[in-house]
């Protein structure tokens, strides 16, 4: 072997984890197939090509081996072995664009990117709370199921049944909902339910409805099959059923606590959507997300117990129970689960079993209930601390009433725009959610202050911060930088940088 041919080969470099064996097998497929060693050279004997290469005879040997599994050497006996692949030939070049299709070009049309940061003080929305996890209940939990999760039966497309019962009994005691087991499918979350209804469900030429404004992630799943996306109005008292379009196939609703402005739908607003809902012969998707989140008296009982025929109620545990689980369900009719089932296995098949199982284990032995109580009592706590801290430094600014979630809706008084707040919040260490990018139409401007991962001392900090910042309260805001760089949505504009899509962020919810 000369020194010439040597070095034609790429250099010996690791990449991490990448063993000795990998590593040179690699080297020679690339050399191969960029032409440097040319289809039907004799490689040298293995002892001579080990020493060159600096490896052991041992590791060449396995690596030609996978070569010649592969097709890129052949050995002919005592000729030694030969280089059997024409090379690859140049790359051509890439294209300007990629070939999207139509559903990736509408899921990824009108996102909109998240406010930057780090800020001192962060508000934003849909940023964990790890201290209120049951960690130790969890992992217990897990660690007896993954011991004998082998004798456990297929689950199939809806999940162990176990889960199945114990969701279902736990709906029907705490949501006042109307499940039984055979009416439940385990899901990965929220997000991915709302894609599998809209893909069984929607087209082009189909119409959804949705609450404007809403969980963003919402409208981008239903938008990206191609189907009209229409926008109800809502107001304190939550969706307006006046709005209602007369034709729909779906329509996305936060009944219990709209998302974002934590009104609860109340009777009589509840009774008109199932009317419209049975007239208009569409399907209710009800978003039961602040379910477990509730901070002050009980929840409303979900709208499917109302109407099981005609809602499918969708739910997720990555809030209350440990967004890393991505353990959430869907209530549907039968009729219904029997289409999402059949056509799950082209996603994902099934759910996972090993959080499934240990999910049905934390809800039967009533850890479930006792994390609640004690996370009520930190959540109820936190919202009383922002509460009195915004009254005290921002008089004249009042956030909406609210019993359930995580966060604020405040909105803003007469000559505020929500840009001019984010910009002046930002330059003085505050993170905060803009409403803006949550609506689809014209919307009274408004910001989100999510307060459950904060503690006391920064909930009572970033109030103090932001009235500062607004010059207005105890506070004036002091040598303010000039205006940082801004994204343009519809006819407002808002301070973002770069941290991917605004549905899947942290600015966006846990789902």
């Amino acid at each position: 072997m000369s020194d010439a041919w040597l070095e034609r080969l790429p250099p010996l470099i690791p990449q991490p984890g990448e063993t000795r064996r990998a590593l040179v097998a690699r080297t020679l497929r690339e050399a191969a197939a960029r032409g440097l060693v040319p289809e039907g050279t004799r490689l040298p004997g293995h002892r001579r090509l080990a020493e060159a290469l600096g490896v052991s005879r041992n590791t060449l040997v396995d690596a030609l081996e996978q070569l010649q599994a592969e097709g890129y050497v052949r050995a002919q006996g005592r000729s030694g072995t030969v280089i059997a692949a024409p090379p690859l030939g140049a790359a051509a070049p890439r294209p300007a664009t990629l070939p999207l299709s139509r559903w990736a070009q509408r899921a990824l049309s009108g996102q909109v990117e998240e406010a930057g940061g780090p800020f001192a003080v962060d508000f934003r929305v849909g940023q964990p709370v790890p201290e209120l996890y049951p960690e130790r209940a969890w992992t217990q939990a897990l660690a007896r199921r993954a011991a004998d999760l082998p004798a456990h039966e297929d689950a199939g497309s809806l999940g162990p049944l176990a889960t199945r019962r114990a969701l279902a009994a736990h709906l029907n005691a705490e949501r006042g909902a109307q499940v039984t087991p055979d009416m439940v499918m385990l899901t990965g979350g929220t997000q991915s339910a709302l894609d599998a209804l809209a893909r069984v469900f929607l087209e082009p030429g189909r119409v959804a409805a949705v609450e404007d404004p809403t969980y963003p992630g919402a409208r981008a799943a239903l938008a990206a099959t191609g189907a009209e996306v229409v926008p109800v109005p809502v107001d304190p008292h939550g969706l307006q059923p006046g709005g209602l379009p007369a034709r729909a196939t779906l329509a996305y609703v936060t009944p219990g606590c709209q998302y974002p402005t934590a009104a609860p739908l109340g009777a009589a607003r509840r009774q008109a959507l199932i009317a419209w809902a049975r007239g208009a012969g569409a399907f209710i998707l009800e978003d039961d997300y602040a379910a477990d989140l509730h901070h002050t008296g009980r929840p409303p009982a979900a709208l499917q117990g109302l109407a099981p025929e005609q809602v499918i109620l969708l739910g997720s545990f990555s809030k209350s129970l440990a967004p890393v689980t991505r353990s959430g369900f869907l209530v549907a009719p039968p009729e219904v689960l029997r289409v999402l089932a059949a056509t799950r296995p082209l996603t994902d098949r099934f759910p996972g079993r090993l959080d499934a199982l240990a999910l049905a284990d934390v809800l039967g032995s009533g850890a479930y209930s006792r994390h609640l109580r004690r996370a009520h009592e930190v959540i109820a706590r936190r919202h009383g601390v922002l509460r009195a801290a915004l009254a005290a430094a921002l008089p004249g600014w009042h956030p909406a009433p609210a019993t359930a979630g995580l966060h604020l809706y405040l909105p803003l008084p007469p000559g505020w725009t929500e840009a001019e707040v984010l910009a002046r919040a930002a330059r003085n260490g505050v993170g905060l959610s803009p409403v803006g990018p949550l609506a689809q139409g014209p919307h009274p401007p408004a910001l989100l202050l999510g307060f459950a991962h904060l503690p006391e001392g920064a909930l009572r900090d970033g109030a103090a911060r932001l009235a500062a910042a607004l010059g207005v309260g105890r506070g004036a805001a002091k040598d303010l930088a000039p205006p940082i760089p801004t994204f343009q949505k519809s006819a407002e504009t808002f301070p973002f940088s770069v941290r991917g899509p605004f549905f899947a962020s942290r600015s966006a919810r846990l789902i």
